[in-house]
């Protein structure tokens, strides 16, 4: 190891955040930064550490909930809030994109949205984008809220929270908890049944996302829709 690879690794994570810009820092060190302070037990790297090896990484931390974090040695409730900040901190970064832009121009941002917002959750969810008649996002919320292998959508609600809503266009998404990526038949009957009851108000339903954690699968995309 030459002498400026040891002073580089001698540096602290915001001195090397001044010096080199934050993406020549690792997760950990980036992490470090948020938390500040480690424990008695264990140094701030070491904590941020063994909190991305515990939780599955960024992404695995990002989506577990307060009370979860608050159980991770080392992590009280300032820091637990803090992380949960900056979790929806990105969610809300990425509904204003999808609001500044047409989707249909976005499709990764759309999936990436849809991945902050359910593919870590352990019971399936299913949510509606509703966009105008730009394909701009509108707003977004929950529709229904399942049992572990099934989630309800009734086309009535559904339609009414279209209007209610002012949409031209409806992106549907629900997750996976099991892992699968691909759609079943009854999530394609769904889909079908649905599009021809927003129809009848002149809302298209454009397409339909299976969430999985890191991974979402367009029914558009695989000629499903």
């Amino acid at each position: 190891m030459t002498s400026d690879s040891k002073t580089l690794n001698n540096v602290r994570p915001r001195e090397r955040l001044l010096q080199s810009g934050p993406e020549s820092l690792s997760d950990t060190e980036l992490l470090a930064i948020i938390l500040r302070t480690g424990s008695a037990q264990q140094p701030v790297l070491q904590l941020a550490q063994n909190l991305l090896n515990q939780l599955g990484g960024l992404r695995g931390l990002l989506a577990t909930e307060i009370e979860q974090l608050q159980q991770q040695k080392g992590i009280g409730l300032a820091k637990a809030c803090e992380i949960v900040a900056i979790s929806e901190i990105n969610k809300r970064a990425l509904q204003q994109c999808l609001q500044l832009g047409p989707v249909m121009n976005q499709p990764q941002l759309v999936k990436d949205y849809c991945i902050a917002r359910l593919g870590h959750l352990r019971i399936e969810h299913c949510m509606a984008l509703y966009l105008d008649n730009q394909l701009h996002l509108i707003s977004s919320e929950e529709v229904s809220r399942g049992t572990l292998t099934q989630a309800s959508v009734y086309p009535r609600e559904l339609v009414k929270a279209a209007l209610k809503n002012h949409a031209a266009a409806i992106i549907l998404a629900h997750n996976h908890p099991s892992g699968v990526r691909q759609p079943s038949e009854a999530d394609l009957h769904l889909t079908h049944q649905l599009q021809r009851a927003l129809a009848l108000v002149d809302v298209r339903l454009i397409d339909h996302l299976i969430v999985t954690a890191g991974y979402a699968t367009s029914l558009a995309e695989i000629g499903k829709m």
